[in-house]
């Protein structure tokens, strides 16, 4: 069975001044996954370990260097899921955890639940002895600058989402040589946003989701329009319906922008190995890793073979 690793470090329209460090974060994620799997590891833990390397990195919106809220607070929000089980863990809200995907992975392997928010979701790292950190090391000088521009543009965060003020989610999925699939997706949020908002990345079957018998996805992009059409399961449908991997990737963004008039991004793999990277917006940074190759992307129909991975 053909290993495969795809990662996304967020749809949005990427400044120039971005570019260069978040292809590069992504490539990196990917090949970390990867490696996890060219040594015999499971799906689960190369789309936890690429996503963790972009928590750990601040040019994503996830982990540090996440966005602030309207009160400039970080709450971040993660989804881990598992194919062959269907097991999922979330969390929402969640403040002083540098890598809430691992503590999404807590709530899957240690409660009989999905998702703890807020205070809960504290309350259990700590009960499990989870490891966190002062919120302030989350936030970076830049993120600090840009906050304090995005309120006095005064914009709702959905035209936060179409300028260049916005940062976006990061995510992986993966099959690995059992042919079990997974996703993983994280993020900070839209800056500005409401106290207390939750958009799609942790919720099941929007921001991620991913079963054995048809694929893994984790979605990026808009979060109340992702959430409304339930992007990453209605991309799951269409591939069980026979379509193509890309295809089922197009064919549910180019609905999200008919139904509600947003754009976004979705990477997906299937258990045979077939996978896409797909975007509406300007751009979206990807890397995907395959047979000991690795393919990358930022703008529209970009796709680069880089070196082989080590």
């Amino acid at each position: 069975m053909k290993a495969v690793l795809v990662v996304h470090g967020g749809a949005w329209a990427i400044p120039d001044e971005l570019a260069e460090a978040s292809v590069k974060g992504v490539k990196a994620a990917a090949s970390e996954g990867y490696r996890v799997l060219g040594t015999g590891g499971s799906a689960l833990d190369a789309v936890e370990k690429a996503v963790r390397a972009m928590e750990d990195n601040p040019v994503f919106d996830a982990g540090h260097g996440a966005v602030l809220n309207a009160d400039g607070e970080v709450e971040l929000d993660a989804i881990i899921m598992d194919g062959q089980t269907l097991g999922s863990g979330a969390v929402s809200c969640v403040q002083n955890i540098a890598n809430p995907v691992s503590l999404a992975r807590a709530v899957m392997e240690k409660t009989d639940h999905v998702m703890l928010t807020s205070r809960g979701a504290n309350l259990f790292a700590e009960r499990i002895g989870f490891k966190t950190a002062p919120t302030e090391t989350l936030v970076t000088a830049y993120e600090r600058r840009e906050w304090e521009k995005a309120k006095e543009y005064g914009a709702g965060v959905k035209e936060l989402f179409h300028s260049q003020l916005c940062h976006d989610t990061v995510g992986a999925v993966a099959v690995d040589s059992c042919g079990n699939v997974a996703c993983a997706t994280s993020t900070g949020g839209i800056r500005n946003k409401m106290v207390g908002r939750v958009g799609d990345s942790p919720v099941i079957g929007a921001g991620g989701y991913a079963d054995n018998r048809s694929g893994a996805v984790s979605c990026t992009g808009h979060g109340e329009s992702i959430l409304k059409v339930t992007l990453a399961r209605l991309i799951i449908f269409h591939i069980e319906q026979g379509k193509e991997v890309e295809d089922a990737v197009a064919l549910s963004l180019r609905y999200m922008d008919e139904r509600v008039h947003s754009g976004g991004g979705a990477i997906a793999v299937s258990p045979s190995g077939q996978w896409a990277a797909t975007f509406t917006t300007e751009r979206m940074a990807w890397a995907a890793a395959e047979q000991g190759t690795l393919w990358y992307g930022l703008n529209p129909q970009e796709r680069v073979q880089d070196k082989p991975v080590q």
